[in-house]
Parts: structure tokens; C-alpha cells; sequence
């Protein structure tokens, strides 16, 4: 099970006073301000960040770190990853998952074939998209939806999918 998830990307410095543009990648950019700390996936290692305020400007969010006071503080952070422990993640409701800790799962089918392993999830706007990667390479692509997703074991390490009609012959 993955320790940390990824909460943004920083985008940019954002003014001269230390403030930063981040790419929210969670469900609800509105957490950032419920957060105290977020770690920073730095080269050297992650360094934790204390967050001093958080403001949103379209679809971005933009943050202060305490102890940052200067665009010269933050210039290097460009392009990195903020991070979030498991305690300071959201709770899920029941039968949610983290992304993070679907990836790599095997995918069979509910007639007990093996489909391959859970490559990646794309977030689209109507519902997610399940990327599958076949042993022979192929990837699958299966939406996220009750007729298909049948269940998400995360113990048996297993998504049992329902493959409906047309959905192999792309």
C-alpha cells in the first residue's frame, strides 16, 4: 500500500512573495484548506512544507509555505510533486479506492479469466476509464461503470470486471 498521495503539482511561482501555483490532481481542491502540511517529493528526499495560506484562482490553487517569503525560495519547486501521509488524506466512502493503491492489480474477468493488470486510471468527465495491459502487450481500455466494475478486492490484489459486448474488439 503506497504511504503518500500526490495532491498537486506545482505549476508556477505565483508573485514575488513566495506563493506557488498548484495543479490540484484530487477529487476536491477545496481539501487544501483543511491541510496544515504537505510534503514536498523533492530529488533529495520529501521535505515538509507547513502551509501559511491557501487562496484558488480558476482551476488552480495557490499556496504559501510558512518560512518561504520569496519567488527565490520557491523558483526550484517548479514541476514537483505535494504529497499527503495516509493520515492526512480524505476519508473515502465505502467501495471508494485510492488510485494509487489500484495500480498494478490483476484484472480478471467475472468468467474467471485473466485480462491482464491495472495499468493506469484515466479520469475522464462522466466516469473513470480502467487502462489494462494484456500479456501481450495491448491495453484495454474498460469504463468505470457498475455493469462493467464489478468489484475492487484490494486484500485479493483483484478487479473483477464484466467485459461487455464490442469492448475487445477495438
Amino acid at each position: 500500500m503506497v504511504k503518500t498521495l500526490r495532491v498537486g503539482v506545482i505549476t508556477s511561482t505565483h508573485g514575488i512573495r513566495g506563493e506557488v501555483k498548484v495543479f490540484p490532481t484530487t477529487d476536491d481542491p477545496k481539501r487544501y484548506e483543511d491541510l496544515k502540511e504537505v510534503l514536498l517529493d523533492a530529488p533529495g528526499g520529501t521535505l515538509p512544507l507547513r502551509i501559511e495560506r491557501v487562496r484558488f484562482f480558476k482551476n488552480m490553487v495557490i499556496l504559501k509555505f510558512e518560512g518561504y517569503d520569496s519567488i527565490n525560495d520557491v523558483e526550484g519547486y517548479k514541476g514537483m510533486d505535494l504529497l499527503v501521509t495516509r493520515e492526512n488524506a480524505v476519508e473515502l466512502a465505502p467501495g471508494e479506492n485510492f488510485i494509487a493503491d489500484m495500480i498494478g492489480l490483476d484484472v480478471v474477468t467475472d468468467e474467471g479469466t485473466r485480462l491482464g493488470t491495472l495499468k493506469d486510471i484515466l479520469q475522464t468527465g462522466a466516469n473513470d476509464v480502467y487502462v489494462v495491459k494484456t500479456e501481450e502487450g495491448r491495453e484495454i481500455l474498460l469504463p468505470s461503470i457498475k455493469e462493467c466494475i464489478l468489484d475492487v478486492d484490494l486484500e485479493k490484489e483483484k478487479v473483477t470486471v464484466h467485459v461487455m459486448d464490442g469492448l475487445l474488439d477495438l
